[in-house]
């Protein structure tokens, strides 16, 4: 387990960047909302690692399946992360900080365990 969460980790580094510039965008050339930016941006982070921790991680199949189940759990935590940012008026920093850890995880524990258990 501790191989396959090093290898998340990896896709993981890569993936927050993609998350972390799509959401500075959003919110700062977009004028956006917190919530509505960080749903934005897990949009574009997470097709990316879905595919790549399927392939890469888990040796998996990308099935569409798969990629809706992965998409509206994480589209739930990524959501929910940015309505809290946003009622308690965070800093986008903050709540960007907050989402990588929970999403990192949050989202290797949901993949191991359920999405590809049958490795």
């Amino acid at each position: 387990m501790i191989k396959l969460f090093t290898k998340y980790c990896s896709v993981g580094m890569i993936n927050t960047a993609i998350h972390w510039i799509v959401f500075a965008l959003s919110v700062y050339v977009f004028s956006q909302t917190q919530a509505l930016s960080n749903v934005i941006a897990f949009c574009v982070a997470v097709t990316f690692s879905f595919f790549i921790n399927a392939r890469f991680t888990f040796n998996a199949s990308a099935t569409a399946l798969k990629y809706i189940g992965y998409i509206s759990f994480m589209g739930m935590l990524s959501l929910g992360t940015g309505k809290l940012a946003d009622s308690c008026r965070l800093p986008p920093l903050v709540t960007l900080i907050t989402f990588s850890a929970l999403s990192l995880i949050c989202g290797f524990l949901f993949s191991h365990l359920l999405l590809f258990k049958n490795r």
